[in-house]
């Protein structure tokens, strides 16, 4: 088998993706039946900068240029040969954001990251012209928001991308996003747009909404449309890389022009595609720093949701998804004082050290036998605000009533339902409007540990939770199963992941059990009532986002400079990478 990937490798066979997540870009390169043969890596951390979070195009450039160097390492590594041409490519990234570029290609400001929430009027005015729910951390908002607050820079702009879009253009030269990435920047028609025959059912912008949204910019942007990239569905063809590209990728001259790119995706569609989940009444729930779960809708939802963001998979279909700011990180944060005292113990006593993995299987293994309801216990996981509950300011929080059976089971058991509360908000929204989902495949790190994290999801949520083989290896494996795809074009994009990429992959599925069911409904009961606690406690610990976040890499404010109330805090920045890396992060986060 080594010597025919190296063969595969030599003659350029392999795939490669690249996902840039909020905490690390990944690239994967995969050989002929799609399974991940090599890998490369490089950390980042986005910079608190002027009020706003942000990422320097230059730490886009050496990020991509560091993992890709990294994969190619590897390969030299494990085949002692370097690669020279790849069968195909493509590029993923955290979605949502705000690049806006002058017609020479100038950046005018600083990269808005998806985890900016100051453009509340914005989204509250477009989401009522529209009669359409567009979050704040969508592109369009951003824009409007730079409008309303006359920004100088909005005379001179002459295009708008997301963060995958900007690294595909370097690549390949073409301003164009897969229809995934696209749905997060501005409303996607329902219906598909007429294509020739045999070619992909293809996707746009809303032309309603388009103009609707023209009514609203009037003169300061002459023309929205022109300044939006064009939409691509997978399977098209999105371009190849130019001699440029390849320089920007490899300047040590290695890698030559040439290989074709698939439409450039976000972080939520190659999780979909990763988990097998782009089919109708099928999704996934991706569990990292941040939470969110993509349903893929049979048909329109009756009526709009804050709740809810509308976007598609990368195929074009409609899908709901339920975004929270909060994940896993409360969870991770127990495992490491809990860790910490086995560590400290091991030390004392002179017995072995405990290993990070069997921390979380000892924790979660007391979480499955512990009450249905954590015995009267309550956690909250907001490291930051959280637009589902409309909590502006959030703080991690325990509580328990001196009744409370307050257990070392009911306290783990009490976290992870607290992970999962916000989610389950936002799903009884796709309950209310009679969604079928005939299950859900869940992925990220927590999910490495089997048992408790895929039952009591499946209780939360109130439906079947499957985990796949390959879910894990995330987005990165996701983008570049999508560029595999451009030679398969023959068959649906769902026909080709069940028929191909996902055949044979062994499925664990989890029921929903009664018992778990009914004492997370007590839970969540308690959940809802005791919210307001959230607007006493953030009011009595106000704190600037640097001194309560920050770790000694951060790039951080000065401590004198706090973010805007409501603002998602870098809740994985200052934690130790193996942990959050190994343990939380889902390939999209990131926190996607």
């Amino acid at each position: 088998m080594s010597d025919d990937r190296r063969q595969q490798v030599e003659d350029g066979r392999t795939t490669l993706g690249i996902e840039l997540g909020s905490t690390r870009i990944k690239a994967v390169l995969v050989d002929e039946q799609l399974r991940p043969i090599a890998s490369g890596s490089h950390e980042w951390e986005n910079e608190y900068v002027d009020g706003r979070w942000t990422y320097p195009l230059v730490a886009v450039e050496t990020g991509v240029r560091a993992a890709y160097a990294d994969l190619v390492a590897d390969v030299e590594r494990q085949f002692g040969v370097r690669p020279t041409a790849f069968r195909a490519a493509g590029v993923s990234a955290m979605m949502h954001g705000y690049l806006a570029f002058d017609e020479d290609g100038e950046l005018l400001v600083p990269f808005r990251t998806w985890r900016n929430t100051s453009t509340g009027p914005a989204a509250e005015q477009l989401s009522a012209a529209l009669d359409f729910n567009v979050p704040q951390r969508w592109s369009v908002a951003h824009l409007y928001q730079a409008v309303l607050d006359d920004e100088s820079h909005v005379a001179q702009l002459a295009g708008v991308t997301t963060l995958a879009g900007y690294v595909h253009r370097m690549l390949t030269g073409r301003d164009v996003l897969g229809v995934g990435d696209a749905s997060g920047m501005f409303p996607i028609e329902s219906g598909p747009v007429e294509s020739a025959p045999g070619e992909p059912g293809r996707r746009d912008y809303d032309a309603s909404m388009l103009a609707a949204t023209q009514d609203l910019l009037g003169d300061r942007v002459p023309d929205l449309r022109a300044l939006l990239p064009e939409v691509l569905v997978a399977g098209e063809d999105a371009g190849a890389l130019t001699r440029e590209g390849a320089t920007w990728l490899d300047p040590t001259g290695t890698l030559q022009p040439g290989v074709s790119f698939c439409p450039p995706e976000g972080d939520a569609g190659t999780g979909m595609v990763a988990t097998n989940a782009v089919a109708p009444r099928t999704g996934n729930v991706s569990v990292g720093t941040s939470i969110f779960a993509m349903v893929v809708l049979e048909r329109a939802l009756r009526t709009p949701h804050e709740e809810l963001d509308v976007v598609t998979t990368p195929a074009g279909d409609a899908v709901a998804m339920v975004h929270c700011n909060n994940g896993a990180s409360e969870i991770a944060a127990w495992a490491r004082v809990f860790g910490r005292f086995a560590e400290a113990t091991s030390e004392r006593t002179g017995s072995a050290s405990v290993p990070v993995d069997d921390v979380y299987a000892t924790l979660l293994a007391e979480a499955a036998d512990a009450d249905p309801d954590a015995g009267g216990l309550l956690s909250f996981n907001y490291l930051a605000g959280e637009p589902v509950t409309h909590v502006e300011d959030g703080r991690p929080l325990l509580l328990r009533t001196p009744g409370a059976r307050f257990t070392l089971g009911n306290l783990v058991r009490s976290e992870v339902h607290g992970a999962f509360a916000t989610l389950a908000i936002g799903m009884d929204v796709l309950h209310g409007e009679e969604v079928a989902v005939d299950r859900m495949t869940a992925h990220g790190g927590l999910f490495r540990t089997p048992g408790a994290p895929q039952r009591l999801l499946a209780a939360a949520l109130r439906v079947p939770v499957a985990l796949e083989e390959t879910a894990g290896e995330g987005g990165a494996w996701g983008i570049a199963v999508l560029a595999a795809y451009l030679e398969h074009t023959d068959r649906p994009l769902e026909d080709f992941l069940a028929d191909t990429v996902f055949r044979g992959d062994a499925v664990h599925v989890a029921e929903p059990e009664d018992r778990d069911v009914a004492g997370f409904q007590d839970y969540l009961a308690r959940y809802r009532t005791a919210l307001p606690v959230q607007d006493v406690a953030a009011a009595a610990t106000r704190t600037s986002v640097a001194s309560d976040q920050a770790g000694p890499t951060d790039q951080a404010a000065p401590t004198d400079q706090a973010a805007p109330t409501g603002q998602p805090a870098p809740t994985d920045q200052g934690e130790p990478t193996d942990v959050v890396e190994a343990r939380l992060q889902t390939e999209k986060e990131s926190a996607a």
